[in-house]
């Protein structure tokens, strides 16, 4: 789920990392070439349209003079904010200001929090801290026609049939009147509202949480609420649980088994001497967890429970999820300023990030697109070479493993 000055992140981030609510194979070639006229394949895409019953009133409303947008497509295929640093991605997005922003629309929409906590478990905070990332709360929703994006995107010859079903799926909430074209402003890459959902998942989970017989997710906050909460149940979220806390890695532990995909009782992190972020003792019981470490062993350090899942449905960046449940707990007062973000720990450059993924590569591991994007595939091959040359096992690339790996 598709936002930066700093308006929709997903605007500039959605392809890179399997954005927002949508999920975009990571095997979509990033160079294609497009034959056949613009205007040719709209006629097409028309024809088709009816014939899937769409009224021709809406066709034509929708896409009468829509004409294709060049700039759209150079810019899905070159893009870099997920190659940002954990540390500098967190402090731009989880900021004071959102923490206030969310805890003052808390308050401002509570009753409706509330409903949205009673019919699907998720409470306030979680919602808000996507609400606040994706748009600043409507503010940053984006700036394009979302119906000249799809049929751009459907067009282009790099992700057509995803997005030829987008333009239809956006067609179909036209023709259900619960928005009007001209309303459709929003990410170059198609999303919609103040919480960016894609079109299929609009028609497919929008809720008329304000009772007007409409799901407008663009300007009623009840329906951004309920829609948003509805979602997120439908992701898996269970009712009651945590999702994120930050807490303390004890320097001994065994480093290796600090990753996402290794689910652990609680009581065995606590065993290992990790703590809270206070230094307390953690409760020890069987709850499942992993430890997670977005910038290595002398960085900040969190557990995940089950429903950081969700998190990574709604999108596949570690760093975006990890900030946006990280901001939940500020917003919800659960968690405090983050700790060990702000110490000098060596990072790689992009152009050395692309080194090393180029290295792995050769050596035989998948680590999918060369890009200086350090995503689960590279963090896993990390693993193994760290294990390999007797380093502390924590996933997280460094320019002493680099120089190793050249030699």
């Amino acid at each position: 789920m598709a936002r930066l000055a700093y308006g929709p992140i997903m605007i500039a981030t959605l392809l890179v990392a399997v954005a927002s609510v949508a999920s975009f194979p990571e095997h979509a070639a990033a160079e294609c070439t497009n034959s056949g006229r613009f205007s040719t394949w709209l006629n097409n895409f028309k024809r088709q349209a009816r014939a899937e019953g769409i009224s021709q009133r809406t066709i034509s409303r929708a896409l009468d003079g829509v004409t294709l947008d060049r700039k759209i497509i150079s810019r899905d295929r070159r893009q870099s904010f997920f190659a940002q640093s954990f540390a500098t991605f967190s402090k731009r997005l989880a900021t004071d200001n959102r923490i206030k922003t969310g805890r003052r629309k808390i308050e401002k929409r509570r009753e409706i929090f509330e409903r949205a906590e009673r019919d699907y478990g998720v409470p306030p905070e979680v919602i808000t801290a996507f609400w606040a990332l994706e748009s600043d709360f409507g503010v940053g929703m984006g700036k394009y026609s979302i119906l000249r994006a799809l049929a751009t995107l459907a067009y282009d010859c790099r992700r057509k049939e995803l997005f030829t079903g987008e333009l239809m799926y956006a067609l179909k909430i036209l023709d259900k009147g619960w928005v009007k074209p001209r309303d459709m402003i929003g990410s170059w890459a198609g999303e919609m509202g103040q919480t960016q959902f894609l079109p299929k998942h609009y028609l497919e989970h929008a809720v008329d949480y304000d009772g007007n017989g409409t799901r407008n997710l663009f300007k009623s906050d009840a329906d951004i609420i309920g829609t948003t909460a509805a979602f997120i149940k439908h992701l898996g979220w269970r009712r009651g649980e945590p999702w994120l806390q930050e807490v303390r890695a004890h320097p001994n532990m065994p480093w290796e088994k600090a990753d996402l995909s290794i689910k652990l009782p609680r009581s065995q992190w606590a065993e290992w001497g990790v703590t809270d972020a206070k230094g307390r003792p953690l409760k020890s019981d069987d709850m499942p967890t992993s430890l997670v470490l977005p910038m290595g062993r002398k960085g900040p350090a969190f557990l995940a429970y089950s429903n950081f899942d969700v998190y990574t449905q709604w999108n596949h960046s570690l760093s975006y999820c990890i900030t946006a449940a990280y901001l939940a707990t500020r917003i919800g007062r659960t968690g405090g300023p983050m700790q060990g973000r702000d110490r000098d720990i060596p990072a790689l450059s992009l152009r050395e990030a692309k080194e090393l993924q180029r290295i792995l590569a050769r050596r035989g591991f998948d680590v999918g697109k060369i890009d200086g994007i350090i995503g689960s595939k590279t963090r896993a091959a990390v693993k193994k070479m760290q294990i390999k040359y007797g380093l502390p096992a924590d996933s997280y690339p460094t320019p002493r493993l680099l120089r190793r790996m050249r030699g």
